[in-house]
């Protein structure tokens, strides 16, 4: 039987995800060294590979851990709720992660963009997987009147790709408007932009 981590080696390696986190999200996979990750989360060399054998063990436990996290709340998207309310509801959650996990987000960005050598695997498994469930509720939905006939694979991609830029490009967002705090009025746009995409009466013309 395994023995639980020590309180040591629950710290030691929350320090290196943190640690690897933050180099990876400012230097990439390539542009980070072990040795950096190590100076950064306070260890030796030699005690960082007693928890993790390689830079890119690091970097995929980081995605993977990111990964889980995105997918709790799409996952809990209820079938039974009111199906506006249900996908606003899973939006905020979205703005909130974005400001939040800026560097997680970053770190994705920068995985998908090197064509997503790590975590391919979980795209194509896991994330396919659920995307694919949630996009039946979504049908059925749509087929109820309940939301605007919309392709819901597009609409996800649409959730994610608006709440995640408040993310990937925050520097941006902010010296265009000159604020240091730019999610509350970001988090409004966005809810009100699909719930009027969503409304069952907005359909083409």
């Amino acid at each position: 039987m395994t023995k639980p981590p020590t309180r040591i080696q629950q710290r030691n390696r929350a320090a290196i995800m943190s640690a690897g986190l933050e180099m990876f999200s400012q230097f990439g996979f390539r542009g980070t060294t072990l040795d950096q990750i190590a100076e950064a989360a306070g260890l030796s060399k030699p005690n960082l590979l007693y928890y993790f054998p390689s830079k890119e063990a690091i970097y995929t436990a980081l995605l993977e851990r990111l990964l889980e996290t995105w997918l709790e709340p799409f996952k809990e998207l209820d079938p039974d709720g009111e199906p506006i309310e249900e996908i606003l509801g899973y939006v905020r959650r979205k703005m909130e992660m974005s400001r939040d996990f800026p560097r997680e987000s970053r770190l994705f960005a920068s995985e998908i963009l090197q064509g997503a050598p790590h975590i391919s695997t979980h795209l194509k498994g896991d994330l396919r997987m659920v995307v694919d469930e949630k996009a039946v509720i979504l049908r059925g939905w749509i087929a109820a009147g309940k939301i605007a006939p919309i392709d819901p694979h597009h609409l996800i991609f649409s959730v994610w790709a608006m709440t995640q830029h408040y993310a990937d490009f925050d520097v941006q967002v902010r010296a265009v408007l000159n604020k240091a705090d730019t999610f509350p009025d970001a988090a409004a746009h966005v809810e009100l932009f699909f719930r009027r995409m969503l409304a069952p009466e907005a359909k083409d013309h």
